[in-house]
């Protein structure tokens, strides 16, 4: 750690398992405190940032004076307010405006502990609401020079193509742009190749016929020879090349790898651990908590944020200052 990033004191609210704090601590901060409504991810939060206040409370219920009183100055708040009321993948399912305006507790708790810096994340989508300009609006008044970028983690040496908003706020000067790499990493990067994990043959009994189709369009494309990945709910044609990155892995358990056997195609989902480092997260990271099921681990992972996109960000806001 160089001495221009240590006392980079930060808070990340709406925290989730950590991606955001994770990225940040990689590039020097002090994560300080997280905020969360859900145990789970307060538990995985916990797990690994030991040294931090956690916050297991709705964000609106809480007095930003007292927790200032409590955990001091800060420098940096992260923030990624609930988004699944904003993202296309909730389909022509009903809004809810309520859970969109929490991410003006952004700007109510930058009010009070007036940070140098704000990062907000959020699915692109977060762009094209209604009340969008307001919180940019909110943002300017507190004087923050804002950014507004669309990232792809792919470009930032995740296996994983997954783009978002970031709204970057600086009171010292004008935001700097992350640098991006245009080598992407392909998902076999990610994939335990070996046999820890148990296969079923492609064509058993009871294999959905929309399954063999995808694995067909596979094989046709590819040859009997080349494994893939197969994609559930999503849109496309159901599979991708383990060549590429992972398309964008969500809260459901949608990505299927067929490997080529001599008794014919078998396959196996791709399992937490695998997605956790298509996430851009280090082997160092905890997703091993004793009470948490394999589809609360699918689940925190499909909220989270890629940590090496918020290290590039934190990081160039860091030397900044120089």
């Amino acid at each position: 750690m160089n001495n221009q990033s240590q006392g980079v004191r930060t808070i990340d609210l709406f925290c989730g398992a950590g991606g955001s704090s994770y990225g940040a601590r990689r590039a020097g901060a002090e994560i300080v405190a997280g905020f969360d409504l859900w145990n789970t991810a307060i538990k995985v939060y916990q797990d690994n940032f030991p040294n931090a206040k956690t916050y297991e409370d709705d964000l609106r219920e809480l007095d930003p004076i007292k927790v200032k009183e409590e955990i001091g100055d800060i420098d940096l708040l992260l923030a990624s307010p609930e988004c699944t009321n904003h993202s296309v993948a909730k389909g022509g399912a009903e809004r809810c405006e309520e859970s969109k305006l929490t991410a003006f507790q952004v700007t109510r708790y930058a009010k009070v502990f007036d940070p140098k810096w704000i990062v907000i994340e959020n699915v692109v989508e977060m762009a094209s609401w209604s009340e969008h300009p307001k919180l940019l609006e909110e943002l300017w008044s507190l004087n923050y020079f804002v950014k507004e970028l669309r990232l792809n983690s792919a470009d930032f040496g995740v296996p994983q193509a997954r783009k978002r908003l970031f709204l970057v706020c600086s009171k010292a000067s004008e935001v700097r742009i992350p640098k991006a790499d245009q080598t992407h990493i392909p998902a076999s990067s990610i994939i335990d190749w070996s046999n820890k994990y148990k296969y079923t043959p492609l064509r058993r009994e009871g294999r959905a016929e929309k399954t063999l189709k995808r694995a067909e369009n596979a094989i046709n494309a590819l040859g009997k020879k080349e494994p893939f990945l197969m994609v559930y709910y999503g849109t496309g044609d159901g599979w991708q090349s383990v060549e590429k990155p992972l398309r964008t892995i969500t809260t459901l358990d949608r990505f299927g790898l067929v490997v080529p056997h001599r008794g014919g195609h078998k396959m196996r989902m791709l399992q937490p651990e695998e997605l956790k480092l298509a996430m851009g997260f280090g082997k160092d990271f905890k997703l091993t908590h004793k009470e948490l099921t394999r589809r609360e681990r699918i689940k925190l992972m499909g909220n989270g944020v890629c940590p090496p996109v918020m290290e590039e960000i934190v990081r160039n806001l860091i030397n900044n200052q120089k």
